[in-house]
């Protein structure tokens, strides 16, 4: 009995420390959050008041008119919608079919040619945007949707996190679909895609986030305002003379939300999706 109270209590102990703790953690994470959302609802000459005051004299809801009406606030939004939709389901579509082919079909080389893919995960996206913005320069694709879309829709990652969920789905169910005749299309369109949507939703959130929240690639590759992305458009509050903090602070409370929501929506399948692709297999 003393050893099962111990235990208990040991345990106990243990629980509330990592509640402790995961709560200190969150308040962290949230105040900067919290910081923004507050400056976004302060009058101009109270953004940077001394003593510092976390809620103005009064809520300014104008702000969030304000900005959007400072700049074609729903061009830049569009823009960054179609990129990070489309970018998203290509890169989905690229990763799931080459993981496949890393985690169920046996070729000469295929771990090797795998160890070297994941090697360009090493390399840091500002080395590469210069090479490749003369590649897109070099085709025609400056200012162009093609250029901020393609060429990020090929991730070592997304093919990393895919094959890794790949191998932990039963080897014996191809090998069933096999005997019946299935092509390995069809076994991956029939029984593999099925069963991996924890993967693909969690892979979708982190490409989702991916694009939406880039600029240093929008900011390269395009110098027409049409072609602006959310992210791009919000430098537009850093003017010659000052910055409008508060219309800033609106304008990114506004970009946080359609990120919020693709992961309110895929919560459920994301620490699944994670949880499962750092298994091992085969």
């Amino acid at each position: 009995m003393r050893r099962v109270s111990s235990r208990m209590l040991h345990s106990t102990v243990l629980n509330t420390i990592n509640y402790v703790f995961l709560t200190a953690a969150c308040v962290v994470i949230a105040i900067p959050f919290l910081w923004m959302f507050a400056t976004s609802l302060k009058p101009d000459s109270e953004v940077f008041s001394i003593p510092l005051k976390w809620i103005g004299s009064h809520l300014q809801w104008t702000n969030y008119t304000r900005a959007v009406q400072f700049f074609p606030f729903g061009r830049f939004v569009f823009n960054d919608l179609l990129v990070s939709v489309l970018g998203t389901l290509l890169t989905l579509i690229t990763s799931s079919l080459s993981a496949y082919a890393f985690s169920r079909l046996n070729f000469k080389s295929r771990d090797q040619i795998f160890a070297a893919y994941l090697l360009t995960l090493m390399v840091p996206q500002q080395v590469i945007v210069v090479p490749m913005f003369l590649l897109m320069k070099y085709i025609g694709w400056v200012n162009t949707y093609w250029a901020l879309i393609l060429p990020w829709a090929f991730t070592a990652f997304g093919t990393f996190l895919m094959r890794q969920f790949y191998m932990t789905i039963p080897f014996e169910l191809d090998e069933a679909a096999r005997i019946d005749g299935c092509s390995h299309f069809r076994i991956y369109w029939r029984i593999i895609l099925p069963l991996a949507k924890p993967g693909f939703a969690a892979l979708a959130v982190f490409t989702f986030i991916s694009y939406w929240n880039n600029l240093l690639w929008p900011l390269i590759v395009t110098n027409d305002k049409s072609k602006f992305t959310l992210p791009l458009g919000l430098q537009a509050f850093h003017g010659q003379y000052g910055t409008q903090w508060n219309l800033l602070m609106a304008g990114a409370a506004l970009a946080v939300v359609p990120s919020l929501i693709v992961y309110l929506v895929a919560q459920r399948y994301i620490v699944e999706g994670i949880s499962f692709s750092g298994l091992g297999g085969r």
